[in-house]
């Protein structure tokens, strides 16, 4: 992470381009526009309604963070994206089925203006849905010079003076990081040989890096995970990060498990299950997908928990995931855990939990945050991963050689503080040498 310089004030209108605008997106886009006209309130937001503490406690400074560092206010939002289908933002709003009505027709006429531009899409990578508003090319390579098109245009037509690009879309099947995905240069050249390691997400990824805007991405797709993007970003002085954001059954553990660790009390087995009846749930039945998705969610009791520190409490553990498509139940997601504990003396007990969520209305503010986290930022002169911004994602892009921070109290901790030195570096650059990266 780049070391911040004084920050650039947020003048002007914050274009927020979404590939994707599918259940997550369009809540998030009808939830700021409710907001904004003082109908509702940003519940879940820590940009608009978190705290952060400054010098002691018995000092009573605890500002607003929105009020703490210079973020783009919601009047200043503008929207587009990119979806496969045809619907604007109101009519994919309603057949999502997320908000209900009453709340749908206080935004109609502004959700209705959003339409979304054609899509980048690989059947390969999303097997189980296909769409009509697809973009057609001889290449990837082709696609991707599409986007930064599009890209230029919606700057131009918003007349927005910055830009942030977040991945809302499927979750796209697995892929391993190829010698193709090492540097920008043999990027392009499997882009224009439509190399089938090259996803439509990275595509998305490279035209919004390359035309200096933030990328953050909310899937669990490899995307920006591979070092072409990573040098693309430092060399642009791009902010990135990702990956998946963190809403149900994954937050509950990263909420749990630190509190195990914390009493040390040991853990046999965490089973979950999952059933969801949202686009993500059908595009999850196919493996590919499916296995994608796995591989975020398990990674997460590891980390926490250190079962290599603590072999006796952890290393036997065994962590099952299940994610079933359940079509009546729509986008509110249920998920069911099963934790075998052991304590004193070896004894066992069990948790059950029983998390009855709202996907997209998690993963809503979820986009609003990192959208002018990022912003802040590029005003920063920040470029590259943004670790800090771990808090919301199941699989933390780190800087390499390091491990993700999974334990979400941590994770606050590490934005918080981040927060503090942006703003202390930026007002005091003297004052402001004690603080140093590892502290964060």
């Amino acid at each position: 992470m780049e070391k911040p310089a004084k920050i650039a004030p947020a003048r002007g209108k914050l274009g927020i381009l979404l590939p994707g605008m599918g259940a997550v997106s369009t809540t998030f886009m009808a939830g700021v526009e409710l907001v904004r006209r003082g109908k509702s309130q940003p519940v879940g937001s820590l940009t608009q309604m978190g705290t952060l503490r400054l010098g002691k406690r018995t000092d009573a400074r605890s500002p607003l963070i929105k009020k703490f560092v210079p973020l783009a206010e919601l009047k200043d939002l503008a929207f587009g994206g990119w979806d496969i289908f045809k619907d604007n933002a109101y009519q994919s709003a309603a057949n999502a089925g997320v908000l209900n009505p009453q709340d749908l027709e206080k935004v109609k006429p502004f959700l209705s203006t959003i339409k979304p531009m054609k899509a980048a899409f690989d059947h390969d990578f999303v097997k189980l849905i296909d769409g009509p508003n697809i973009k057609k090319s001889k290449n990837k390579y082709e696609l991707a010079l599409q986007i930064k098109e599009d890209i230029a245009n919606f700057r131009k037509a918003s007349r927005a003076s910055r830009l942030v690009t977040c991945w809302c879309g499927s979750t796209e099947s697995f892929v391993k990081p190829e010698d193709v995905h090492s540097t920008p240069e043999k990027f392009i050249e499997a882009m224009k040989s439509n190399h089938p390691a090259i996803a439509p997400s990275m595509l998305y990824a490279w035209a919004s890096v390359t035309s200096e805007v933030p990328f953050a991405n909310g899937a669990p797709n490899l995307t920006v995970d591979i070092p072409a993007i990573q040098k693309l970003a430092y060399d642009h002085n791009v902010p990135i990060c990702g990956k998946d954001f963190k809403t149900g059954q994954t937050l509950m553990k990263t909420i749990l498990a630190p509190g195990f660790k914390a009493r040390m009390l040991g853990l046999d087995g965490w089973f979950s299950t999952n059933i969801l009846g949202n686009r993500d749930g059908e595009v999850l039945e196919d493996p590919g997908s499916f296995k994608t998705k796995e591989e975020s969610k398990l990674s997460v009791l590891e980390y926490i928990l250190q079962p290599q520190l603590y072999p006796q409490l952890y290393g036997k553990m065994h962590h099952k995931v299940r994610i079933n498509y359940y079509p009546p139940r729509g986008d509110n997601k249920e998920g069911w855990d099963n934790i075998d504990i052991f304590g004193w003396l070896g004894y066992p007990m069990q948790i059950k939990v029983d998390f009855l969520c709202r996907d997209s209305i998690l993963a809503a503010p979820i986009v609003l945050d990192l959208v002018l986290f990022m912003d802040l930022a590029q005003r920063a002169g920040m470029r590259g991963i943004q670790e800090w911004l771990s808090f919301y994602f199941k699989s933390p892009m780190t800087a390499p050689g390091l491990y993700p921070e999974h334990d979400l109290f941590i994770q606050s901790m590490k934005l918080k503080n981040t927060l503090r030195w942006m703003k202390e570096r930026s007002s005091s650059p003297t004052s402001a040498r004690s603080i140093t990266i590892s502290s964060l």
